[in-house]
């Protein structure tokens, strides 16, 4: 029989520091880590922008600044960021003070999409070296907490002492399965909703000062992941959906596509007797597909603030002198977002062109769907998130965390209940 001291499913931030840290604390432990991508994916893979400053990446209900500040040292041991300048930050502070928004202060690093793999690639290498058992492109298909085994594809029925289910924001649906398989309960009423907007860098030149500034607007809105230089938008694949997100390569020194691009995202709490936040996700999301031709919708600023759909035309060289990057539908998002989502991003939006005059600009594009899927909320019965007898589960899809290192941080949580549970 295939049988482990710890089976950790998923290999991405979350299920990295909880492997780490079992197999550096205790080196005769027997350790499996699966994921059913041929690389782990999520945020480690796809432009590696970390936070290293409280409580950015950390839901405040879990974490505390004292423990969260220690998890991030040795985050910082294994990932072993640069971190980059800031300039003329309390200007802009003062800007956003002046219109009741904030601005926080943050240590970040960035990687950058095109050499995310070869970090990811070195840390699996260093797993295995230590002796951890990585297999990839396996399915986990059903998990018996009884028995205490998982039935997977190509390795068949492998048994557990301790199971760490780590799928990332991509694996949402999954989790929910099995935590309805496994009698674990919980809450699944947060989604963050909003658009992504492209402009020139000209029109954001923050991000010469700051790579990526948090800004938090009243209505429960905030700009999420920038990225610019070599940036990019691009669709991310669900089930049956688009949503978009955002990219940026490394900086190479050639001054990139002078492009900026960013998320603006509301998160609206639902209250009873709402079944599913997720699924309310699902369906803004298919809503759009659908109105888009089975792509993600775009509009220009100009065209919304005139009342009328974008159309393949309009994006020309009339104040539009770059193009899209992401191949998504002209349209009218006002026939996709919710009136109140919109109205709050719209809102939000204007305050930050009284911070940074430019982001307005005719030719903006704000891309729609992006959306976050972390709103899981397992009942955990100790503080190292576990939620049943043997099973522990962490990560932004379990909703411990949001971002690498909070995810990195839950696995090392995890761990250590792990190893005071031998």
């Amino acid at each position: 029989m295939n049988k482990y001291d710890v089976v950790i499913v998923g290999s991405g931030p979350a299920g990295l520091g909880a492997a780490f840290q079992l197999i550096e604390q205790d080196p005769n432990l027997s350790i499996l880590m699966l994921d059913q991508e041929k690389i782990c994916s999520g945020g480690l893979l796809n432009d590696c922008k970390q936070n290293y400053t409280y409580p950015v990446g950390f839901p405040t209900e879990y974490w505390s600044k004292e423990e969260a500040d220690k998890m991030l040292h040795i985050v910082r041991k294994h990932l072993n960021p640069k971190i980059l300048p800031k300039a003329n930050l309390e200007l802009y502070q003062q800007r956003a003070e002046k219109v009741k928004v904030t601005l926080i202060n943050i240590d970040q690093a960035h990687v950058g999409t095109d050499k995310s793999k070869y970090l990811i690639q070195d840390l699996v290498t260093q797993l295995i070296d230590k002796g951890v058992d990585v297999k990839l492109n396996v399915k986990v298909e059903f998990i018996n907490n009884e028995v205490k085994y998982i039935d997977t594809t190509k390795m068949n029925r492998i048994y557990y002492d301790k199971l760490v289910v780590a799928p990332g924001r991509k694996g949402f649906t999954f989790l929910q399965e099995v935590m309805n398989e496994n009698g674990v309960k919980y809450i699944d009423n947060t989604v963050d909703v909003g658009i992504r907007i492209e402009t020139r860098l000209e029109n954001y030149p923050i991000v010469k000062d700051f790579y990526d500034p948090k800004f938090y607007f009243p209505n429960n809105v905030r700009t999420f992941c920038t990225n610019s230089g070599r940036a990019l938008v691009t669709r991310e694949k669900y089930k049956d959906f688009d949503i978009v997100n955002g990219h940026s390569l490394s900086d190479k020194g050639d001054g990139g596509n002078k492009l900026v691009n960013f998320a603006m995202l509301k998160t609206i709490g639902l209250k009873d007797p709402v079944r599913s936040g997720q699924q309310m996700a699902v369906h803004l999301a298919r809503l759009a597909n659908e109105i888009g031709g089975g792509k993600p919708l775009m509009q220009r600023v100009g065209d919304f603030r005139a009342g009328k759909r974008s159309k393949q035309s309009t994006f020309n060289e009339d104040l539009n002198d770059f193009k899209p990057t992401c191949p998504a539908c002209p349209g009218d998002l006002g026939l996709a977002v919710p009136s109140k989502v919109m109205r709050d991003l719209w809102a939000s939006m204007k305050l930050l062109d009284t911070i940074i005059p430019g982001i307005l600009h005719p030719s903006t594009i704000m891309y729609y769907p992006e959306i976050k899927m972390y709103a899981n909320k397992p009942q955990f019965i100790d503080k190292y998130f576990k939620v049943a007898e043997n099973i522990y589960m962490i990560g932004d899809g379990a909703g411990t965390s949001r971002g690498i290192t909070g995810a990195w941080a839950s696995g090392i949580r995890a761990a250590n209940g792990i190893l005071l549970n031998k």
